[in-house]
C-alpha cells in the first residue's frame, strides 16, 4: 500500500476543467478575420501546444504576452483587438464537477492541496477570476509553468512544486492526465497516478489512506 501522502497536487485541463483547443482556435480566427489554419499555423500547427511553437513558448514563459501577441500579428499580417483576441483564446473552460466537488471535500479535510498546470498568463487569469471559485479557495500553492519557465514533463516544474510543498518529494502525491506528465513527476521522486476519471482519482486516493 502506498504511503499516505502530506500534499496533493492536481493537474488543471481535463483533471479540474475541461478545455477545447479547437473551439479556441476558430474564435481567435474569427476576431482575427482569418481563416482557421492561418491561426493555427501562426501558434499552435499541431492544434495543440508543442515544443517550438508560440502557443507552448508562451506557456513556457519563452514569450511575455507583449511577445506573444507582437508574433501573432506579424505571422497573420494584421493587428485584431488585443482585447477580444485574449477572450477568444480563454472563453475554452468549463468546470468537471465532480472533480471540483472531490477537492472541497478534501479541502474541508484538512488536506493541503496544489495546482500545477502547463498553462499561460492569459488563460490564469481567466480561471482564477472567480468564475470557478473552488480554485481560488481550496488551493495553499499554485503554479503555472509560465511562472516557473518549465513544462511537464520537464524536471524544473516538478522540483518547484516540490519546493512550494515543502514536504520530500514522496511525500507529494500528484494526478494528471497525460502518461507523460505522470511519468516525468515520478522520475523527481513523487506519488503521480494517471487522471482518467474522478472515481478512479478518489480510489488511488483511498489506497493512499486519503479520506475523500
Amino acid at each position: 500500500m502506498p504511503k499516505t501522502p502530506e500534499f496533493l497536487y492536481f493537474d488543471l485541463g481535463r483533471v479540474l476543467l475541461k478545455f477545447d483547443h479547437p473551439r479556441m482556435l476558430r474564435q481567435m480566427a474569427e476576431v482575427a478575420g482569418v481563416e482557421i489554419h492561418v491561426l493555427r499555423e501562426a501558434i499552435m500547427p499541431t492544434g495543440s501546444p508543442t515544443e517550438g511553437d508560440a502557443q507552448w513558448r508562451l506557456e513556457a514563459g519563452e514569450l511575455t504576452e507583449d511577445a506573444y501577441y507582437d508574433e501573432l500579428c506579424e505571422r497573420i499580417g494584421r493587428r485584431p483587438q488585443r482585447d477580444k483576441l485574449e477572450m477568444a483564446s480563454s472563453d475554452i473552460f468549463g468546470p468537471i464537477g465532480s472533480s471540483l466537488d472531490l477537492l472541497e471535500r478534501l479541502k474541508e479535510a484538512g488536506y493541503r492541496l496544489g495546482l500545477l498546470s502547463n498553462t499561460c498568463a492569459t488563460h490564469w487569469r481567466w480561471f482564477l477570476d472567480g468564475r470557478f471559485p473552488t480554485l481560488n479557495s481550496v488551493f495553499e500553492v499554485q503554479i503555472g509553468s509560465f511562472q516557473v519557465g518549465s513544462m511537464k514533463p520537464a524536471a524544473p516544474i516538478y522540483e518547484a512544486a516540490i519546493a512550494k510543498a515543502g514536504v520530500p518529494a514522496d511525500q507529494i502525491f500528484f494526478a494528471d492526465d497525460r502518461q507523460e506528465n505522470v511519468d516525468g513527476a515520478i522520475a523527481c521522486g513523487i506519488d503521480a497516478v494517471l487522471f482518467t476519471d474522478t472515481a478512479k482519482l478518489e480510489y488511488d486516493l483511498r489506497a493512499r489512506g486519503i479520506d475523500c
